[in-house]
């Protein structure tokens, strides 16, 4: 599984081969960063994917010393359990 940031279409990819198995989307408002949407297809579930993908977009807005803030649920989990 290859996780990529593709950042021309504002989302972090998860690809098996060239099948595209999962995103998370996000927007940028200046140097902020705000996930709205993560999404796996159900035949990979369980296999931490969504989890990767929402840590590739938090890596990068960190690295760009940007905050994040999120509209999506699961994102929100994944912020909650990294503060702990």
């Amino acid at each position: 599984m290859e996780i990529r940031l593709e950042e021309y279409r504002r989302r972090a990819a998860a690809y098996d081969g060239e099948k595209l198995t999962g995103v998370c989307e996000y927007q940028r408002h200046f140097g902020d960063w705000i996930i709205t949407h993560t999404e796996t297809d159900p035949a990979y579930g369980g296999q931490g994917i969504a989890r990767r993908l929402v840590e590739c977009v938090l890596n990068k807005a960190e690295s760009e010393g940007g905050s994040v803030t999120t509209t999506c649920g699961y994102a929100r989990k994944v912020m909650a359990e990294r503060t702990k």
